[in-house]
Order: structure tokens, then sequence, then C-alpha cells
């Protein structure tokens, strides 16, 4: 005769105790029988029970009644003085999960409805088979990635803001399944070593040039080869050549406000002073303050709070000069409609001299398309005849803006932005500099010449400006890894997959046309990886990932000065 147990959970350690049947309603009260557990951290065997607790789950339907089941679960120590658990609660295989209220058999029996039927659709016959499941749940088991036991072989890592500045998580990608198999609070080096400890097998691990993955790696995976990013490289490079930007901006007004008093008549330009306005007066005297109390040796944090002022005004204040201070500061004058006519008005009063009149220059400047008020004209009028006037404002281009011209493919570039380029790299040395050793970089990364590296770093090292001589001993620092990034590997750039057409204008719960079957896994001997972790990724994912292949190209990399 066939036990009760061989029925409900065959083949589990697990005890009937009672089974009662009520009004569409079968309830089971079991207790977990099964071997001492082990800790989920450490592995130490449980030997000392600490007490026992009830789990109520769901389980599939039994002739067409609603199952529930009542299940006596121990809890343990853990009597391994070095592990952070204290107590921990055992589980069924195959029966049972960590903070799960239904069975396993219950979860694969709902994927498979869901994947069938989708959202709606599913949960209407669930509730008609006596079973508890929104459209939702459905859902999130659909794309609930199944973590599996092992690393794979080949680990994208990277990490995502939960809250931008104050808390993040670390994705990790399947490079070659092209799927998200985990999400792992935190980004700090213990969290990843954690996960990296439970599941071994990762032989290559691709991650950004963060120091704490880093070292995880090498902790829990030191045999794993390490593959830096390229597009956290290029990302990295971007903004070392923003700073650069920053730091020689008042090289370019100067070239520009040369430039415009060579183009104006030399006796109608006027000897330009800042006005006396409360705002730059206080501008000048926090500039003082700061930078006496910076050569003091005092910090960043210990200024702001001497002098009651953010800590990031007083760290622009330090980084920045009193030129471009002040220069920030008078345009925030109520003139800046009026900015792009100063040339004409500058023009016309050296034409007309004392018949300059400022309702004769605001009504030529009406017909020219100004709408500002006749105060402001007036009022710029009196400053230009008293020589007191501020310069024709030349557009500068910022150092967003020039970052994305040096980076972006030259070929691709505007005529006009390849001229505003060309204009940069006259009007400042170093901003050539960096231009000429940003653009070798990307022709190393685009050829993927990693062999080239090394003597990059060399150049960089010894001429160029400050920022980019940081970037390049960090690379010094991570230069295997880098190498390794830069090398004809494997491309990884994670995408959506191709757009099916029943997924516009639906929501959430439309299931894909042809549910994909797992991609086959390449042969050992052929494959060849170069990684980049998958960038921002949002916790509820919805669409499957895409691989792209990289077509490798040759072309030259220089790594000498040339024109733009």
């Amino acid at each position: 005769m066939c036990a009760i147990e061989d029925v409900l959970f065959p083949g589990l350690d697990v005890q009937v105790e009672q089974l009662r049947l009520g009004d569409g309603l079968v309830e089971v009260e079991a207790a977990a029988c099964g071997r001492p557990p082990i800790c989920p951290d450490c592995g130490a065997t449980g030997r000392r029970v600490h007490s026992s607790y009830w789990r109520t789950l769901a389980d599939r339907p039994v002739g067409g009644a609603a199952t529930s089941v009542r299940l006596r679960v121990r809890r343990f120590f853990c009597d391994r003085s070095r592990c952070r658990r204290r107590t921990f609660v055992e589980q069924v295989e195959d029966l049972t999960r960590r903070h799960e209220r239904s069975t396993s058999g219950l979860r694969t029996w709902l994927a498979v409805v869901a994947a069938e039927l989708g959202g709606r659709p599913a949960a209407r016959l669930c509730r008609k088979l006596k079973v508890i499941a929104g459209r939702t749940r459905l859902l999130r088991l659909l794309q609930a990635p199944v973590v599996p036991e092992r690393a794979p072989r080949v680990l994208g890592v990277d990490d995502f803001a939960l809250r931008k500045r104050t808390s993040y998580a670390t994705v990790l990608v399947d490079i070659e399944a092209s799927r998200i198999i985990d999400v792992i609070p935190g980004r700090d080096s213990e969290a990843l070593a954690a996960w990296l400890a439970a599941h071994p097998g990762a032989e290559v691990v691709c991650r950004d040039r963060a120091g704490a993955y880093s070292k995880a790696v090498r902790q829990e995976a030191p045999n794993a080869l390490e593959v830096a990013d390229r597009f956290h490289l290029l990302m990295n490079l971007t903004d070392v050549l923003e700073k650069v930007g920053h730091e020689h901006r008042s090289c370019l007004r100067k070239h520009a406000e040369q430039e415009a008093r060579l183009a104006a008549p030399p006796e109608q330009v006027p000897l330009f002073h800042y006005p006396q306005t409360a705002l730059l007066e206080r501008i000048r005297h926090w500039h003082a303050d700061v930078h006496q109390l910076h050569e003091q040796g005092l910090t960043v944090a210990a200024i702001a709070r001497r002098l009651d002022l953010h800590w990031a005004t007083v760290n622009k204040y330090v980084k920045t000069p009193l030129e471009d201070l002040l220069a920030a500061g008078a345009n925030r004058r109520p003139d800046g409609v009026l900015d792009s006519f100063k040339a004409y008005l500058l023009q016309r009063q050296g034409e007309l001299g004392t018949d300059a009149t400022s309702s004769r220059l605001y009504r030529e400047l009406r017909e020219r398309g100004y709408h500002g008020s006749y105060r402001t004209v007036r009022r710029y009028v009196m400053k230009l005849a008293d020589g007191h006037a501020d310069p024709v404002n030349t557009k500068v281009p910022t150092p967003t803006t020039i970052a994305a011209w040096i980076t972006r493919p030259r070929e691709q570039l505007a005529q006009a932005d390849s001229d505003a380029l060309l204009w940069v790299r006259l009007a400042c040395p170093d901003l050539a500099r960096a231009c000429d050793l940003a653009w070798a970089f990307l022709e190393m990364a685009r050829y993927l010449r990693g062999n080239l590296l090394l003597e990059w770093i060399r150049e960089a090292e010894r001429d160029a400006p400050a920022p980019l001589r940081s970037f390049a001993s960090y690379l010094r620092q991570d230069l295997a890894a880098v190498t390794a990034g830069l090398t004809p590997r494997m491309e990884l750039r994670q995408g959506r997959g191709p757009r099916q057409p029943h997924q516009d204008d639906q929501e959430d719960d439309v299931r894909p046309r042809d549910l994909p079957a797992p991609p086959p896994t390449p042969a050992r001997s052929t494959l060849i990886i170069h990684a980049t972790a998958a960038r921002p990724l949002k916790i509820v994912m919805r669409l499957p990932l895409s691989m792209s292949t990289l077509v490798q190209q040759d072309g030259p990399l220089e790594l000498s000065s040339g024109p733009c």
C-alpha cells in the first residue's frame, strides 16, 4: 500500500502528520525530517536545534481543491565562531525556498502556465483551478533570473544605483548566454566575494576599474582572467577630458576675447572692468578666504565648516581660477538677452559716433529680432559711452562639448564641430596634447591594439595634462586587465533583443511569441573573450538581452601629435 508521503511529497524528507479535508480546501500538516542542514554562509553542519516553527505553503491543487501545506521546520545554531550567521533554518530540497510562500512544484507549474498563456489569461486559468496567482506574480516568475549553482564561465560584473548616491547594487551577467543571472545588494568587495565563494567556476570576469570588484575576484577567483570593460574605459577617458577642459577654460576665454579685440576697430574697444556688484565682491572674498585656508593645509570639509559653505562650493573655489568665477558671476546679470547683439552695437557705435543714441539702436535691434526691453539697450549703450561695458560675449564651448567632439569618430563630426575643435586646439596647447592622446587611446580601443597600451601610458605620463597623467597611472596599476580589455577577444554589448510587433503599446503581461531556447555554449577551443559589463540595468528586467559581435578592423594608430 502506498504511503501518503509518496503521493504528496515523493522522494522528499517530509513526514505527513495530519490531513484535513474542508470545503474546497485540502490542509496538510507535515514536518521536515531530513539530515541536519549546512550553514548557507560558512558550510558548517548544524548540530544543535535552536527552535522550530510552522511555515504555510501553497501547493498544487488536489482533486479540484486548493492545497495548503503547514510545514514544521527546524532552526539550527551555527557553532562556527568566525561565521557571522548565528542561526539558520533548514530547507527541504525541491519543496521550499527562502522567503517563499509556495512550494517549488507550484512555482514550476505557475511558470509553465505563464509561459504558455501570458499574464491575464494565466491568472484567469489559475482562478478556475483554485490557485491564487495574479498576473504580476506570474510575470515575475518569467522575469526572475534563475541563479545557477556555479558561476558562468564568463561573468560580467557591474554596479547600478537603486537610489542615486544613496544605495547601490551589483548585477551579474552570464556573457556567453547573454542574460542576467543575479543581483546582489551593495557594491563592496565583501558582497561580490561572498557570491563568488558560493558560486565557483568563473574563468573570465569582466568588470569596470573599481578596486572593490578587483579585490573580490583576486580573493575568491584568483585563477580567473580579469578583463577591464572597454565601455567604462572610454567613459573614464571622457571624464578625464572634461577635467582638462575645466582646468583650461580660461585659456579658451582669453583666446576668444583676444580674437574679438582683433576683429573690432582698436580705438572702439573699451577697456573691460568687471562691474562693482555685491555678487562679484562676495566671489572675490570667498575665493581669497578659501585659498588662504587651503594654503594652511585645511581640507575641503574643514574649510566648508569654517566658512559655513557647502563642500561642493569650496571644492569649486579651490579648483577654479578667480577669473573664471568672476566671468561666470558677471554673466548672471540680466543682459543675457542682449548678448547676441552686443557685437552689432559695438560696430554701430564705431560707425555712428555721437549719433548712436539708445532709441535709434533699439529700433535697429528690433528690426533684427531683438525682443528685450529698451532699458536693457539703454543701459548697455551708456556703458559703452563710459568705457565700462563688458566685452562681446564670445561663445566658448563647454568642457562636456569639447570631450564629446574629441571622443566622437572624426569622420562623423560635422564641419562646424570640426572647425570648432580645431579652434580649441589652436587656443590651448594642453588641450591639443590631450586631444592627440585621446585619439590615440580611442584608436587603440577601436582596433583592439592592446599591445601598444604601455607605450601610450609612457607618452601620457611624460607630458600630458595632469588629469591624463593620473588616468595613465591608474591604467598602469590595472595593466593586465586593461590590456586584456584592449585585445581581440569577445565583445559584450548588452542590449534589447529584436522587437516583436505585438509588444508595441502593450502592457507587461504580453508574452513573447516564441520563448527563446537557451543559447548553445560555444566550444572552448573557439571562444574568444573581450567583455564589458552591462550598462545601467534596472532591477526589473523585462526584455531579453542580446549580444552583438565585434567586427575586427585594421587601421593605423598614431601616438604622435598632428593637426586636427
